[in-house]
């Protein structure tokens, strides 16, 4: 358990120096904006244009992309309702974050998830593509932290399950 404590308050300080930067003009303003680029409709327009105009890879991209996000859901799911870990928003006091959280727990990070998942498929049909979807995943975790609502290591667990659940569908299916 002394790790465990140690691990917290190693994160609840990374979490303020990281929201520190909100501190800067429209830096909360600009993690909104990129927050919401995980929200998911971008993954199924971006899928579902590639499998209608991209004929090399777009109908498989998008397979893979569903069985991916399939996989991630629920571990996700049962992750966060088991976990049931407050989210700094509603741990410290005189602490307001910059947007209403969907949810009471923060471990993992759902958007995290969700963005590595579809970076790590799109990185797989793309491989040019990599760099930049991985620096939004990234993009997306971090804006989360900014905003308040996730810790560091939200971030960082709800990546490995994204980048595992993907890598685990696109080698089970063959892609």
């Amino acid at each position: 358990m002394n790790a465990l404590r140690k691990i917290t308050s190693y994160d609840a300080v990374a979490f303020y120096w990281c929201h520190g930067f909100t501190q800067i003009p429209s830096m909360a303003a600009t993690s909104r904006m990129i927050s919401r680029l995980g929200d998911g409709g971008l993954y199924l327009t971006l899928g579902i244009m590639l499998a209608l105009f991209e004929p090399l890879d777009g109908e498989a991209f998008l397979l893979a992309g569903l069985q991916a996000f399939a996989v991630e859901l629920p571990l996700y799911l049962i992750l966060k309702n088991t976990i049931k870990r407050d989210r700094p928003c509603y741990r410290f006091d005189n602490f307001n974050a910059f947007i209403v959280p969907s949810d009471k727990f923060s471990f993992p990070s759902g958007h995290a998830a969700a963005a590595f998942v579809f970076a790590t498929v799109f990185s797989h049909f793309y491989p040019s593509m990599a760099e930049l979807s991985y620096s939004v995943a990234v993009l997306i975790g971090l804006s989360r932290v900014m905003l308040g609502v996730h810790y560091p290591t939200d971030i960082v667990a709800g990546a490995a399950l994204g980048v595992s659940c993907a890598t685990f569908t696109l080698s089970l299916a063959g892609f």
